[in-house]
């Protein structure tokens, strides 16, 4: 049986290119979603997938909303 998954690589590529849109480095981004800069890395690189408690800090630290990252996922998948 057949189970879709979410592609991690796509989210990653999704939160590092609405991050580069906004000009903000990894290290502000980090810091101001209240995360590690290493644990921000391995999201965009598509090592590990966020949460929701962290993607709602990243959308609110990149001044957009959760569900703009997420419509943009979906239209990648």
């Amino acid at each position: 049986m057949f189970v879709p998954m979410l592609d991690s690589k796509i989210v990653g590529e999704v939160i590092f290119d609405m991050r580069k849109n906004k000009g903000v480095s990894q290290e502000v981004l980090s810091g101001l979603a209240g995360i590690g800069r290493t644990h921000l890395s391995a999201i965009e690189r598509g090592e590990r997938k966020p949460t929701l408690e962290t993607l709602y800090r990243i959308s609110e630290a990149l001044g957009i909303k959760m569900s703009d990252i997420i419509i943009e996922i979906e239209k990648r998948l």
